[in-house]
């Protein structure tokens, strides 16, 4: 089955870290780090359960830091080139070994990084990590290559500025010199800068802190013929083999950092090289230059950022400075690649959606987050903390107060802590905002139509109307079988009430009727029964910041083709209450949900089959837990998933046995998810206290019946 990939981004460094000094400039000693085994199965569990597919392990090889490691054999790099005190993940300073910051035990880090792979692929998750391939750490030197290799730079003729089979380029007869203070780092001859400063004085926005990688261009060739490939350049064969070293390990794919400045020959040749050995892994580069996108899909990409494009016209959407309108341009400029681009919010470069750079509230975003993952098939990208309204505005140290979250410092970011190593201290708009993010991720891989389906844009059909505003609304269609998906968004402040054209070119694309039918909205589970007709309207109402992912079937009756019989008139508080004691009986007590329950608005009664009678501390301890679990106003949210794609643990034993396919899933939160078609209220807030009137115990049975009723 085809999958839509969803990457989560985590800045491994980071993630796990719950020491909550945050001292700006702070020392690992000080601030703390986190660790490869934060990643246990509990958090990975949580981060597939929310959709994703695969996970980027930002800052895996080792890279330069002020934190000394002499002990274990590691060199000590000099602090004026190093950025900050935990230093920049994409200054490597060996390419062979793992960081040391991440290991809980760093004689074996590299078996702990090999025991990650083993547990993130048993959790379904595949694992991307970074490969650097144009400029490394200054101080570079491996101590953990295999036998046999030979170090970047050894070798290497100082006395040119250029040659093909040198590693490096290099100022000869110049000391490095830059526009700032070096105290005493020594470098002769000077090598060129990271980002193409080919001379001795780079100054503090420089790269300074690396040295640029030799793949055989002679930038300095006025004559245009500065490209010496053939012999095949020593770069190219040793970057190759750190490729092949790190998938060998179980690597999946690799997230290529500033691809576009490495030659596009190379990747050519690197990653046939890869993909003979190990067809499955996949290569995603980092490319800003449009122009050029073509050009490194046929040099063996599999995935482009997106950023000039798709992002920064969301991004501006969302703030009000372009029309939702252009983001049809963005999708119909790279349609021929358009399986080929990676869509995102964040990333570890750009600044938090939340933070005051960017819109300063992440609910603004979520009609963003449905177009960017719905529109089309390709990829979507996530940084960790986005899901929870991360904002990204602590001055951790080295970069300031920028809207981002630091790559340089030692820091726990507040928003991932809270997430998951601290849940109750999450926010209830913070919890809201997570499970929308979850609805959606979810929708993605379990709707053919979108995994696989084709897409139609709507938006040349609606154009300026007083029934539909295309500065602030977007929509279109997905489809694949007789599945459709009718997907709209308002990017506006205030609610709306609209009518979205469905023009007749889009009936004979995708080969669509004219019929009535019944469309489900899978983010809330309202329904509604419409017209579908050529060149005819579909009405529909749009909260602020909001979207509508409306389902419905071309051959399916207007009968309920989702939902399955359901003849109960429950009272809606009564019966969530139902759903939450369900679970804190199944968490205190390890038994199963009850299958005797009869509730109603007065007086409610279930039973549940226990290995022992409950003291009378117990049942204080479940009422007490109820009404916590009310207090947190925890939300209710819908989802609808065939029944191939249940989440673990979701049981089907109780349905009817002619129930639908389509399955409807009630959840309460990140309590509590199972299968049920009743009438919930839409936050455990509004079921008011829960109170047990009594209890009986079944010796003989072993069964518990508690009579409960709900206090509005």
């Amino acid at each position: 089955m085809k999958s839509k990939i969803i990457i989560y981004q985590v800045l491994t460094r980071l993630f796990g870290n719950r020491n909550l000094t945050r001292q700006p400039n702070g020392s690992l000693q000080e601030n703390g780090v986190g660790k490869m085994n934060d990643f246990d199965t509990a958090v990975l569990g949580r981060i597939r359960d929310m959709g994703a597919t695969h996970i980027w392990y930002t800052g895996i090889i080792r890279h330069a830091t002020q934190t000394d490691y002499t002990g274990y054999g590691i060199p000590r790099q000099n602090p004026h080139v190093v950025k900050g005190r935990a230093g920049s993940p994409y200054a490597i300073t060996d390419y062979y070994d793992v960081d040391p910051d991440l290991a809980t035990d760093v004689e074996h880090r590299m078996q702990e990084f090999e025991q990650l792979v083993e547990r993130t692929h048993k959790a379904q998750l595949k694992v991307i990590m970074d490969f650097v391939p144009n400029h490394v750490a200054r101080q570079y030197r491996s101590v953990c290559k295999p036998a046999g290799v030979q170090d970047l730079g050894e070798g290497d003729d100082t006395s040119r500025r250029f040659s093909p089979q040198n590693n490096f380029y290099y100022c000869p007869g110049q000391p490095f010199d830059p526009y700032f203070d070096k105290d005493d780092y020594e470098e002769m001859p000077a090598r060129a800068t990271g980002n193409d400063r080919f001379d001795n004085r780079p100054g503090q926005n420089d790269w300074y802190e690396t040295i640029k990688l030799n793949y055989g261009i002679d930038y300095s060739d006025a004559s245009g013929n500065g490209r010496h490939f053939d012999p095949i350049p020593n770069t190219w064969g040793k970057m190759t083999d750190i490729l092949l070293f790190w998938a060998a390990k179980g690597v999946d794919g690799f997230r290529c950092d500033m691809a576009e400045m490495v030659p596009h020959e190379f990747w050519t040749y690197a990653t046939r090289i890869v993909k003979e050995r190990y067809p499955d892994i996949v290569f995603i580069g980092e490319v800003y230059d449009t122009s050029q996108y073509r050009i490194y899909v046929q040099s063996g990409f599999d995935y482009l950022y997106d950023k000039v494009g798709m992002y920064n016209c969301i991004r501006d959407v969302i703030c009000g400075r372009r029309p939702a309108s252009s983001i049809t341009y963005q999708w119909q400029s790279t349609d021929d690649i358009h399986d080929h681009m990676l869509y995102f919010m964040e990333n570890h470069d750009e600044q938090r959606i939340a933070s005051d750079f960017f819109c300063a509230d992440g609910f603004k975003a979520l009609p963003g987050l449905i177009v960017s993952v719905l529109l089309k098939a390709n990829p979507f990208m996530l940084y960790a903390g986005q899901e929870f309204g991360e904002r990204g505005m602590d001055a951790e140290g080295f970069s300031g107060r920028d809207g981002r979250t630091t790559i340089f410092d030692y820091w726990t970011v507040d928003a991932i802590y809270r997430g998951f190593f601290d849940r109750a201290q999450l926010t209830k708009e913070e919890k809201r905002l997570a499970l929308k993010y979850q609805q959606v991720l979810r929708i993605a891989n379990r709707e053919k139509a979108v995994r696989e389906g084709e897409s139609f844009d709507l938006m040349y059909v609606n154009p300026q109307s007083y029934q539909f505003n295309p500065r602030r609304q977007f929509a279109f269609l997905r489809k694949c079988d007789d599945d459709v998906l009718l997907v709209a968004v308002n990017f506006g402040s205030g609610r709306v009430n609209i009518n979205i054209v469905i023009p007749g070119h889009a009936f004979d694309y995708l080969q669509l009727q004219e019929k009535e039918v019944e469309g489900t909205d899978l983010l809330t589970g309202e329904q509604k029964v419409f017209a579908m007709r050529r060149d005819g309207t579909v009405q529909t109402e749009l909260r602020p910041h909001s979207g509508r992912i409306i389902k419905f079937n071309m051959k399916t009756e207007t009968n309920g083709y989702v939902l399955n019989e359901h003849n109960k008139d429950e009272f809606p508080p009564a019966h969530t209450a139902e759903h939450l004691l369900n679970q804190v009986m199944v968490r205190m007590f390890g038994c199963e949900r009850s299958r005797n329950a009869h509730i109603e608005r007065k007086k409610s009664k279930i039973s549940y089959i226990i290995d022992h009678k409950p003291t009378r501390q117990e049942e204080k301890a479940i009422a007490q837990q109820m009404n916590e679990l009310i207090e947190a106003d925890l939300p209710v949210t819908y989802e609808f998933v065939d029944r191939n794609h249940l989440p673990a643990g979701v049981q089907l034993d109780r349905l009817p046995e002619d129930s639908s396919e389509t399955i409807r899933l009630v959840r309460i939160g990140d309590f509590d998810v199972c299968p049920c078609i009743g009438k919930h209220v839409r936050s455990t807030a509004q079921i008011g206290r829960f109170e047990i009137l009594g209890t009986n115990w079944n010796e003989e049975e072993h069964s518990f019946r508690i009579r409960y009723k709900v206090v509005q």
